[in-house]
């Protein structure tokens, strides 16, 4: 299992570094088949965020849904085991339902929300022109990074691939990344949708009115 660390405007020290891939071995005893996994540690430095200003994010990719967590607080270590505990439950999640594949899903999960930021969605402040926005990614995994004139926005692009699914199946990866929305190509109609949770325990379904050849 290839382990990647990485800091974004911080520094990542030998220590911590050490201290979270001894914190990782546990990934191989829930997802044995977890090929790669990637930390991202981000540093805030507004002095209003200090209970948020250590941001650790996890993704743990095999051959099944990529899975993702997430989590800040005022220290790094603190918001690494908070991100751990979330990535653990999504994995045992995964792992029960290969066990138990073909059961269908109750509606009693609970998905938690998810705390947008200018980096995850892409923004178009006014006053930006066309022209400042960035080209896509064209790759599968590339990642676009800009930002957007003399505005604070940055906007981070990546291309993901497109495997036709049920919404049974995107409901359930969007669990696994912790989102409260999922893009994805509806294996019956070949129409991009999307699926977010609504009020309660009510998810909702967006259809675009396209199909996509994949």
């Amino acid at each position: 299992m290839e382990i990647v660390i990485k800091g974004r405007n911080t520094e990542v020290t030998d220590r911590f570094r050490e201290h979270t891939e001894e914190k990782l071995q546990k990934i191989e005893q829930l997802a044995p088949r977890a090929q790669r996994v990637e930390v991202e540690v981000l540093h805030e430095g507004n002095p209003s965020q200090a209970d948020t200003s250590e941001r650790i994010e996890i993704t743990v990719r095999d051959k099944g849904p990529v899975i993702r967590a997430e989590a800040a607080a005022s220290d790094r270590y603190g918001a690494l085991d908070l991100a751990l505990d979330k990535l653990f439950e999504r994995l045992r999640r995964a792992r029960d339902r290969r066990k138990d594949h073909g059961v269908r899903r109750t509606g009693d999960e609970k998905v938690e929300p998810l705390n947008l930021t200018p980096e995850d969605v892409n923004i178009k402040p006014e006053g930006v022109a066309e022209s400042e926005i960035p080209s896509v990614p064209t790759e599968l995994g590339e990642e676009i990074e800009t930002q957007l004139g003399d505005s604070p926005v940055v906007v981070r692009q990546k291309l993901y691939e497109a495997k036709p699914m049920s919404i049974d199946q995107a409901l359930y990866e969007m669990e696994l990344v912790g989102h409260d929305f999922f893009l994805f190509v509806d294996e019956e109609t070949r129409q991009p949708c999307a699926v977010y949770q609504r009020r309660g325990w009510t998810y909702g379904v967006l259809r675009l009115d396209a199909t996509v050849e994949v």
